[in-house]
């Protein structure tokens, strides 16, 4: 007899073919995520994790790691006969994604603004039975960004750097431009889109009053800022926490006061 089943729609409007009742043997290819599975509660669910799914450290420690988020080991996966794999668009390689959705169920996010997250957050609370835990959170994370001040003065026009050799920043299209945008900064490189590579005369023409230098993916530092100062005198350059602007998972329950603490010492520096 074939064991009763059921089918999802995941946020790429992919048809996704799930065994009835909640998963237990589920493998999370993105860290934002894994840290959210970790808050609703998911402990002995979670088998697999990424090498980068650093929150919570003890999962990181415990968990077995299938891999890099775009450099999965097929046989390590295997060998944990997961019955869900949790992605995401783009921080996974389609072609392994692919290749996965033809042995196991793997439910994808596409998540480009705050709504898109907060609809995740539901959507896999209900896939992994615990709808109620994650709408506590979503209601949480909303009331937390409503709470954000509507000021009329504000630290001005940004620019944001995740990459160096070669240079490139966080452009239209993207979650950490959502989330420059709630946390009051208008992004100076926003005629573009996604995450395109860009010169130093070309920051310089832009005229940012503000530059960040994020924490990841790669990881500036204080001795990086000499030369973005150079391009551009008057700035203020800071460098910002990449979690805080590209994790869409639980962990922006903490953004909205990061960003009251970045908006105000940059308006007071």
């Amino acid at each position: 007899m074939t064991a009763p089943f059921r089918k999802i729609t995941d946020q790429m409007n992919r048809k996704v073919k799930l065994s009835e009742g909640a998963p237990k043997r589920i493998i999370s290819l993105v860290p934002s995520q894994t840290e959210f599975l970790f808050d609703l509660g998911l402990e002995q669910e979670v088998v697999g994790i990424t090498k980068f799914c650093v929150h919570p450290s003890a999962w990181f420690q415990t968990k077995a790691r299938v891999g890099g988020t775009k450099t999965l080991h097929f046989d390590k996966i295997a060998a944990l006969q997961p019955d869900l794999i949790i992605g995401n668009k783009e921080e996974n390689e389609r072609a392994q994604i692919e290749a996965l959705a033809e042995r196991y169920p793997v439910w994808l996010s596409d998540i480009v603004t705050l709504d898109d997250a907060l609809d995740m957050m539901l959507r896999v609370g209900r896939l992994t039975g615990r709808a109620e835990k994650a709408q506590e959170i979503v209601e949480e994370i909303s009331a937390s960004f409503q709470a954000l001040p509507q000021s009329t003065v504000k630290p001005g026009r940004a620019a944001y750097f995740i990459w160096r050799k070669p240079y490139m920043v966080a452009a239209n299209g993207t979650f950490i431009y959502e989330m420059m945008r709630m946390a009051g900064f208008e992004n100076v490189f926003a005629d573009l889109e996604r995450y395109p590579e860009i010169t130093l005369d070309m920051l310089a023409a832009a005229q940012p009053d503000c530059i960040f230098l994020s924490s990841e993916p790669y990881p500036f530092a204080e001795k990086h800022i000499a030369v973005f100062q150079e391009a551009c005198p008057d700035a203020r350059i800071r460098i910002v926490d990449g979690e805080m602007f590209s994790w869409y998972g639980s962990r922006l329950r903490y953004a909205p006061d990061y960003f009251r603490s970045l908006w105000e010492t940059l308006r007071f520096a």
